[in-house]
């Protein structure tokens, strides 16, 4: 009856699996758990082999990379049970009764998504401070929060959803690099009037990434959020969006692009640094959105 789907990338994920079974073995229905390893090292693909040993458990390996969405499209087809439960692999259950705790949903045709939490002490290794403090600032938040912006605090990393429910929406495959198909996923979901639980059944998210990965990869989420701006329509459903259409409408983008050329190399210092401040990290994506708009339109700025 329910099938955990477990995208894999350069990850070690024995634990997690190990402890998803333990947990499943004493739900009273059926399940399964799925992992594909989107072509990971071979140091990693070694490692989690084992898994596949465990019962109700399969680990397939792709030759070739195809990204975030479609590995996740690709999952819901090995699927055989009629409730998927996504995971992302870098995470860990925060509670022995994680998988019981949604079992209790699964007469709700409605989406369910359980949350995410950081470690309460800040990792010792400063080069890992920013997407720490990021996280426990921006993502850590409890279902009575989270349910007040229901669409806009959904993520994927770790969520529940009929079958049916997720073959009509899927994920949008242009994205096939790193960030906001949780976005896009979520307001398909606003689209079609599907309503979205939280619950306060978070995944811990361990897989903390060093400063400069965590910047490069929120610059891919940025130019993912602008692809869909300019092929989507999507508009005020982001924070940063806003700010973007706002400078944009009252003619402060060159002002504020001017400023970010002029403060990027103090910002990045800061963001390195041991107190990183969200506010300026806030700042570099707005500039480095409207640097990325003017690349696209070179037409615009010459008027």
């Amino acid at each position: 009856m329910l099938s955990i789907l477990i995208p894999v990338y350069n990850f070690d994920i024995r634990k997690l699996v190990r402890q998803l079974h333990q947990q499943g073995l004493l739900l009273d229905i059926p399940f399964e758990i799925i992992c594909i390893d989107d072509a990971s090292l071979k140091e990693y693909t070694e490692l989690n082999t084992s898994v596949k040993n465990l019962e109700h458990t399969s680990f397939e390996v792709l030759e070739k990379n195809i990204g975030r969405s479609k590995i996740r499209n690709y999952l819901a087809t090995k699927s055989k049970f009629n409730w998927l439960l996504f995971m992302d692999c870098d995470s860990l259950p925060v509670n022995s009764n994680y998988l019981h705790n949604y079992s209790k949903h699964l007469n709700l045709d409605r989406v369910v998504y359980g949350g995410r939490v950081y470690k309460n002490n800040a990792p010792k290794d400063k080069r890992m401070l920013l997407h720490w403090h990021y996280g426990k600032q921006r993502e850590e938040n409890n279902a009575s929060k989270r349910n007040i912006r229901a669409y806009r605090s959904f993520m994927t990393n770790n969520f529940l959803i009929t079958k049916k429910t997720f073959f009509d929406i899927q994920f949008n495959e242009e994205l096939n690099e790193y960030g906001h198909e949780d976005t896009f996923f979520g307001l398909e979901l606003k689209k079609k009037n599907i309503s979205i639980l939280h619950l306060d059944n978070p995944l811990e998210h361990i897989g903390l990434e060093n400063n400069s990965v965590f910047i490069k990869k929120s610059e891919q989420a940025i130019q993912n959020l602008y692809l869909l701006y300019q092929n989507y329509g999507l508009k005020k459903d982001v924070k940063l969006l806003n700010y973007f259409i706002t400078v944009n409408k009252y003619y402060f983008d060159k002002l504020i692009l001017l400023l970010y050329k002029i403060t990027k190399k103090q910002i990045l210092s800061n963001l390195n640094s041991n107190k990183p401040k969200l506010k300026f990290f806030d700042f570099y994506k707005l500039g480095y959105m409207l640097e990325l708009s003017k690349k696209n339109n070179p037409e615009k700025e010459k008027k």
